[in-house]
């Protein structure tokens, strides 16, 4: 049997990052396991191709979630990359940090060496910033980051909408993160930069460097309190690999939660339950699920207004295709938003509690219902998608059974706290008032959803209700946390409480949700982890 020096389970936005990192010396021997394939489909790597990757089950958990109260017991369809690269090769593409003081409150709650200012450079290690005189970028890094290819006359006109609310126009992605702008991407020569690409691609012909591909972990094997290996399966067999130093999860806010409760780390009771014997008692485990839950002000566009819904049909489809084989530009290269705007919808905060993803585009909801298909409508259309932040409103992620194969029981518990009611309902109306602008309204025919017989507070509530999901960022179920915090599952150096030689090193160790998309955060804790290993083991401390 095979003995490494690191075992990394989940090839995502973390995992790629540690493969990278950790044999980056030659000599440190890492096995990677992914549940998913390869990725080789074209649709991963055309960065429109989200709209297909998003419910294609061959790259893709497509996670249901428990019928949720808050949502008049709506089941949601959560995807998550069943790949390698993860949630990096299905995403959105859209590069965004969070703010300052997301970092600086996780080092507040007792996390030394967790600020921005500890986090920062990590961000700059894994970027390569195309656009040159951007202050706190940098250029060098494996993670491509650029601009849309073309910008359209609608989003130009959102850009101007938002300076005429108040909005600077400027890096969301700097000191202050309050303003308007066209969203960067994880994008390179109108291909998709995934941390696949990113990292494993550079790493994959190391010979310290193993990679198994459909290996779907089962459990963390123990030695009393040390973990010694992993056992998984693929393509029908049960295998095991061991350890010398560490197994790291990096399975994400769904499968490192389970694969730990699997492997007898959580509250006991649900273990008992289950027929699992604790290895070490985490009430924490698969607790503290945060998401953000976006909605959508669609508005129909007058006639002849150019939208993104005409250019993908007809012969400027095929003009679009044309483009993008010869120049890699178009529409093949768009991602899910292209004007980004982050806003205050009290006075009295300190930093912007609302996102907004807006893009001269509409999906046909019928359709969406019905079969599930993202196909834009036929006529001309705009959505300007609001998203909460900072929710208060708390979910979990537990096993349903003993079975590795078995999806776990989701929670996602939107709209459980009246602050993330009332947010939603500001969010709403935001969007309203930016479509009203004279820059932007020149193009707006009438409101399509919530729909001009919306008005009150409640009706807006109910539909959000009715029509808000996933944006698809859970974080928390593997909490970070200081000494003294019974919910934490890992400390400040990702290990697991209770155990040796096992840390957590993806966007569950996140004890609060960042503000804004969490793909280019997790790398970046992912490269300040794999610093925070190699430190161990050069000291010689794994627990």
């Amino acid at each position: 049997m095979a003995e490494f020096d690191y075992i990394v389970v989940g090839a995502g936005s973390a995992g790629c990052v540690l493969a990278n990192r950790l044999t980056e010396d030659g000599k440190s021997t890492v096995l990677l396991l992914e549940a998913g394939g390869k990725d080789t489909s074209p649709m991963i790597h055309i960065p429109v191709g989200y709209a297909t990757t998003l419910k294609d089950p061959k790259v893709n958990w497509l996670y249901e979630t428990e019928p949720d109260p808050g949502t008049h017991d709506r089941v949601h369809t959560w995807p998550r990359g069943k790949v390698l690269g993860g949630s990096s090769s299905i995403n959105g593409l859209l590069y965004i940090r969070g703010q300052r003081q997301d970092y600086d409150g996780w080092a507040q709650l007792g996390l030394r060496g967790w600020s921005y200012d500890d986090l920062h450079p990590y961000f700059l290690r894994s970027q390569h910033q195309e656009r040159d005189g951007m202050d706190g970028h940098a250029k060098g890094g494996p993670l491509n980051v650029s601009d849309v290819t073309e910008k359209h006359p609608v989003s130009d006109a959102v850009i101007e909408a938002g300076k005429a609310m108040g909005l600077p126009h400027r890096d969301v992605n700097g000191e202050d993160q309050e303003g308007v702008a066209y969203y960067q991407l994880t994008v390179k020569n109108g291909r998709r930069c995934s941390a696949a690409v990113a990292y494993l691609n550079p790493a994959k012909k190391r010979q310290n460097l193993q990679i198994e591909t459909k290996a779907l972990a089962a459990r963390v094997l123990f030695e009393g309190k040390r973990a010694v290996g992993v056992e998984y399966t693929q393509n029908g067999q049960a295998k095991t690999a061991k350890v010398r130093g560490e197994v790291i999860l990096a399975g994400g806010a769904i499968n490192s939660p389970q694969l730990l409760e699997l492997s007898g780390i959580g509250h006991p009771d649900l273990l008992n339950e289950k027929g699992i014997e604790t290895v070490s008692a985490l009430p924490g485990v698969g607790e503290n699920l945060q998401d953000h839950f976006v909605l959508g002000n669609r508005y129909r566009m007058k006639p002849g207004s150019p939208s993104v819904n005409q250019q993908s049909r007809g012969l400027a489809m095929i003009g679009e295709v044309f483009k993008y084989l010869i120049q890699r530009k178009g529409l093949l290269t768009l991602s899910a938003a292209h004007v980004a705007a982050f806003i205050k919808t009290r006075p009295e905060l300190a930093t912007p509690d609302v996102q907004y993803h807006i893009l001269p585009a509409t999906m046909d909801l019928q359709k969406m219902t019905e079969t599930g298909d993202m196909e834009l409508e036929k006529h001309p259309g705009i959505t300007i998608a609001p998203c909460q932040l900072r929710p208060e409103s708390r979910g979990s992620v537990h096993i349903k059974s003993a079975e590795h194969n078995a999806h776990p029981a989701i929670r996602p518990n939107y709209l459980h706290d009246p602050l993330d009611q009332q947010t939603a309902v500001a969010g709403l109306r935001w969007a309203r008032d930016l479509a009203a602008q004279p820059a932007l309204a020149q193009y707006i025919e009438h409101e399509l959803e919530p729909g001009e017989a919306l008005q009150s507070d409640d009706e807006l509530l109910e539909f959000a209700r009715d029509t808000g999901g996933t944006i698809y960022h859970p974080v928390g179920t593997c909490k970070m946390g200081p000494d003294g915090d019974t919910m934490a599952v890992v400390d400040g150096q990702l290990r697991v409480r209770g155990v040796e030689s096992l840390r957590v090193v993806d966007a569950s160790v996140m004890p609060r949700l960042v503000s804004g998309n969490t793909n280019a955060p997790t790398i970046a804790i992912a490269e300040k982890a794999s610093d925070m290993i190699r430190m161990a083991a050069k000291e010689g401390v794994t627990a």
